[in-house]
């Protein structure tokens, strides 16, 4: 009871929030643009349909009426990675006038006509915002592989290495669909892989648009001798964790929910449950009945004390959820919450990725942060 509480509180912290920053933002176009009659009229609709649009689309594809919800998810999306711009161009120009008024410092061709100067830095604020979700949205389909060579003293059976395929935060949905999932896989297959992880997030949350277009068949096609496994992410928890896991199961991948699999004789793996779960293991759980002679890769979806992963004998741990902020300046919120946000880290001899994913949550844009798959290579210690 007291969950749901605090969750309907946070749900209308935010709508309000997102609705007062539109609220400004609408209010600053209106004054720059100064549109009059039919002009004023269809700028007050096509804002209030874009600010509406996500929330409307994700209630339609709660409600299971894709046929209108895709589109306007698409809509919607888009309006997110501009309104965030819009946002911040706004306030930034707001800041310029209100140091002006002290300063002084505009010249006199913006002083001299404001009318005019606001109309202009509209119209170029709108370009900018433009610009950027284009580039954003281009980028994001152009998938990079990062590669690794890791050496791991130990022994792994009569494995000499292991080619591991790190696929994190795909967020399967009405976006991420068959075209981009198609790309993943055909990028992820032609890196010939001994084993595929999947670090979370592999739904994006509401499980409809994903059964509608059948995206999880995709995730069959997947080729690696030794498997395909998974762990849970927050959004996995989003609509409904047995429900999504189920259907993650279904399509050919093994969900490690607080779990530990030997591979081959040869090495572990262990998937812990994400931190959205009312409660899970701690690693040393987890790896109580590993044999730590053998290479352990161990899979946290989000990156919160590395030191654990350390302190029990991990040899490569795999995490995502952070996107690298996905957005500017997001990253720099991202470097501050976490240790490591993005990219590779060594903490004893543990050695520990966190991957900016392959996908895009909320706007389908990557501006700071590519999309990526990781490759690592591992060379294990060969028996005497």
């Amino acid at each position: 009871m007291i969950r749901t509480i605090v969750f309907a509180a946070v749900v209308f912290l935010i709508f309000s929030i997102y609705g007062l920053v539109n609220y400004y933002i609408f209010i600053r176009g209106l004054h720059a643009l100064r549109p009059v009659g039919a002009l004023r009229t269809a700028y007050i609709i096509a804002f209030i349909f874009l600010a509406v649009s996500f929330i409307a689309a994700m209630l339609l594809e709660r409600a299971d009426i894709i046929s209108i919800g895709k589109p306007l998810t698409w809509i919607g999306s888009f309006w997110l990675g501009a309104f965030v711009y819009f946002l911040l161009t706004a306030a930034a120009i707001d800041l310029l006038r209100l140091v002006n008024h002290s300063v002084h410092f505009f010249p006199s061709f913006i002083t001299g006509d404001p009318v005019h100067s606001a109309r202009v830095a509209a119209y170029c604020v709108i370009s900018l915002v433009a610009a950027a979700v284009i580039y954003g949205f281009i980028n994001a389909h152009i998938i990079r592989v990062r590669t690794f060579d890791i050496n791991v003293d130990k022994a792994a059976g009569g494995r000499k290495s292991l080619n591991i395929v790190m696929a994190s935060d795909i967020h399967l949905s009405s976006i991420i669909n068959n075209g981009r999932i198609g790309a993943i896989v055909r990028k992820i297959n032609s890196l010939s892989p001994d084993i595929v992880l999947l670090p979370g997030d592999i739904l994006d949350g509401d499980l409809n648009p994903v059964i509608h277009q059948n995206l999880g068949e995709a995730l069959r096609q997947i080729k690696a001798p030794l498997g395909v496994y998974a762990i849970t992410g927050n959004h996995e928890y989003i609509g409904g964790v047995e429900k999504a896991c189920k259907y993650i199961t279904e399509h050919g991948v093994k969900m490690l929910r607080d779990s530990t699999v030997f591979v081959g004789n040869s090495f572990y793996v262990i998937g812990r449950e994400d931190r959205s779960a009312r409660k899970r293991k701690s690693l040393s759980e987890l790896m109580a009945n590993v044999d730590k002679k053998y290479p352990v890769i161990f899979m946290d979806h989000q990156p919160f004390r590395l030191e654990e992963a350390a302190e029990n004998g991990v040899d490569l741990q795999l995490s995502g959820h952070t996107h690298y902020g996905q957005m500017w300046p997001f990253n720099y919120i991202t470097d501050l919450v976490y240790e490591l946000a993005y990219g590779y880290l060594v903490k004893r001899k543990t050695h520990i990725y966190v991957s900016s994913g392959v996908g895009t949550w909320g706007p389908p844009l990557r501006i700071v942060a590519d999309p990526e798959i990781a490759d690592f290579r591992l060379n294990f210690k060969t028996h005497e």
